[in-house]
């Protein structure tokens, strides 16, 4: 088994996190697809959805709001575990309806042969006091 945080892998991880962060801002539905795992074992929590498998996860992401997709990362921290397995967790400001707020975000991938893909993901919002724009 390869160490943990092998700087290559953190590397490559790290840009897939951005490649799918400018895609989530862009609503670019074919590369997000692309970077999530196709099979019914996937799961997606959302702020307001809890989704099994990538059937679910491509409906919402076809009917979802492309309103207030912009956001802005902090904390992003990339951890490897060997060659195959990873987890990308950081922390997120956007405006919604008018109203900033505060999240935070993790993903699990995994590398097949095909390459990495995510295999679990879940976001949230924080229950802070929100500011008006």
């Amino acid at each position: 088994m390869s160490p943990i945080n092998d700087p290559t892998l953190v590397a490559e991880l790290t840009a897939l996190y951005l490649q799918y962060e400018q895609a989530l801002c862009e609503n670019d539905i074919q590369t997000l697809d692309q970077l999530f795992w196709a099979d019914p074992e996937v799961v997606r929590f959302g702020a307001t959805e809890n989704l099994y498998g990538i059937e679910a996860i491509r409906r919402f992401r076809q009917q979802r709001s492309t309103q207030d997709l912009q956001r802005e990362i902090s904390h992003l921290h990339v951890v490897t575990f060997g060659n195959d397995t990873a987890t990308v967790t950081l922390e997120f400001r956007r405006w919604i309806q008018g109203v900033e707020r505060s999240g935070r975000q993790s993903q699990t991938w995994y590398r097949f042969p095909e390459g990495w893909k995510i295999v679990s993901a879940h976001v949230s919002l924080l229950p802070n006091e929100p500011h008006q724009r």
